[in-house]
């Protein structure tokens, strides 16, 4: 992680497994990675990469902002919209959406989340 004003080229960063709860996997046996490149002092900031591959999961948003990379995914949004998302779109989810992610190829995507 950096502390420091920096560029990365996103589709080359390398990734760590980030396991998902059993819990959350519908159907499918998605693999989940990601990188923390830069928080806040206070944690309440976060600015990252996660990948996903395919597979159909479910999840409790944070207040984020995403842009995807590459990749494509539907997503629904419990009592609200569902959008389907590719490389160069850009999303809003709100801090306690509840969402099922149906990734139909790996999805790469730049973030940031308010805590």
């Amino acid at each position: 992680m950096t502390t420091h004003s920096f560029a990365l080229h996103i589709p080359d960063a390398e990734l760590e497994p980030d396991p998902l709860d059993p819990a959350q996997i519908v159907s499918g046996r998605p693999e989940v990675a990601g990188k923390v490149l830069w928080e806040s002092a206070d944690g309440k900031q976060i600015r990252g990469i996660w990948q996903i591959t395919p597979g159909v999961v479910t999840d409790t948003e944070a207040d984020e902002l995403f842009v995807v990379v590459s990749g494509s995914a539907t997503i629904k949004v419990e009592g609200g919209a569902t959008f389907t998302v590719g490389p160069g779109d850009m999303a809003v989810l709100r801090a306690g959406d509840r969402t099922t992610w149906t990734v139909h190829e790996m999805l790469r995507k730049a973030y940031a989340i308010n805590l």
